[in-house]
């Protein structure tokens, strides 16, 4: 399953997640948040099936949650290591997202 460079992938949202699955109804990708009080998340859980890695779609995942918080007005605390260092290594997109 080869991927477009230009073209997003289009995630299902349910109550703090978005998904991808296959055709076949497996689980390809995941990102998970829980709320932590009134005005943060945590994002906990990332997970991109090994046939899909290394095409960004990890941080598409994390890029979903932000956008999310973003409209919500809430801070996210990058608990999940991935998404813990997506946000270490550039600061100047989730910094203004991050919980201090």
């Amino acid at each position: 399953m080869k991927r477009d460079g230009c073209a997003e992938m289009n995630f299902e949202k349910t109550e703090n997640r978005f998904y991808k699955n296959d055709e076949n109804g497996k689980m390809i990708a995941e990102v998970t948040y829980v709320p932590s009080g009134d005005d943060k998340v945590i994002l906990d859980h990332t997970f991109v099936d090994p046939s899909l890695r290394g095409q960004g779609i990890a941080e598409e995942l994390v890029n979903r949650v932000v956008k999310e918080m973003r409209i919500e007005n809430k801070k996210i605390i990058p608990l999940c290591p991935y998404a813990k260092t997506l946000f270490e290594r550039k600061p100047e997109i989730y910094s203004s997202i991050q919980a201090k």
